[in-house]
């Protein structure tokens, strides 16, 4: 089968010069589509369901994490596994480290031929031994995608500190700050330029980004549960199977109805022991 693949890439001439070396160190490629943000690339990638996608990481309004997350929940089983991912990075020393150490792939701006000629013969390997499992299975790339999602989006080496025990936070009238202890918050939510932050009783707004916040939460207590959604995990009364087989989470002191989506990323969390 021809190997197709999709790229986002929001600086055209970057996007122009990617297909171009694509084009020379894997002519039988094709190119399906070219988008210039991550929501596009995420609409692109669902109509077209390419066996690979070139994601930048860094895009205006949603970059190319955001779109990973997204693309990985809104996948239908009718489309097969879970396209190849490759980041698209300008050159950082750890981004580039990270991705080393986990042996994935990367592609560096701007392009540099020997590095994507490395690139695509990683990802010819891998498309052989899709081909060859017949019907691979879905997990192993739920966690490649996890991995990379993780390298990607990971703190710089030396930022790491003790855990956040407090939250400076705005009242819902953005009138008042609050002191929060980080031990009263049952979750964090994405929400436009904010972050929800909900107590069993309250509910308080920062701006800090959930990418941001995440690298100073405890990792033990605090899970991400979906690309806009961190639970503290010892909260979880419940996990709730729907009929699509989509898992959702109730929080002990929040509201019986509320339920919170957990993302196919993240389902492997609550595996039964």
């Amino acid at each position: 089968m021809t190997p197709t693949a999709l790229i986002a890439e929001d600086e055209a001439l970057l996007a122009q010069a990617l297909q171009q070396e694509l084009a020379q160190a894997w002519p039988e490629l094709q190119v399906l589509a070219v988008a210039g943000d991550g929501r596009s690339a995420v609409r692109e990638a669902l109509r077209l369901a390419p066996a690979l996608l070139f994601l930048d990481i860094r895009m205006p309004g949603q970059d190319g994490l955001a779109a990973a997350a997204e693309l990985a929940d809104a996948w239908p089983d009718s489309h097969g596994p879970l396209p190849l991912l490759v980041f698209v990075t300008a050159y950082d020393e750890y981004a580039v480290r990270a991705f080393d150490a986990q042996a994935l792939d990367y592609v560096l701006k701007p392009v540099q031929p020997e590095r994507l000629r490395r690139t695509v013969a990683r990802l010819k390997q891998a498309l052989a031994a899709r081909e060859a499992a017949n019907e691979p299975a879905p997990e192993p790339m739920l966690a490649q995608w996890r991995a990379l999602l993780a390298a990607a989006g990971g703190a710089a080496p030396g930022s790491a500190a003790a855990p956040l025990r407090f939250i400076t936070a705005s009242d819902a009238g953005g009138q008042t700050l609050r002191m929060v202890p980080v031990d009263e918050v049952l979750y964090f939510e994405a929400a436009d330029k904010y972050v929800r932050v909900l107590t069993a009783t309250q509910e308080h707004l920062i701006r800090t980004p959930l990418k941001q916040l995440l690298p100073q939460l405890d990792a033990q207590r605090f899970w991400q549960v979906h690309r806009g959604t961190v639970v503290r995990a010892d909260a979880i009364e419940a996990v709730l199977r729907d009929e699509a087989g989509r898992l959702h989470l109730q929080l002990r002191g929040r509201p019986a109805a509320e339920r919170l989506p957990v993302s196919r990323l993240y389902a492997h969390l609550f595996r039964a022991m």
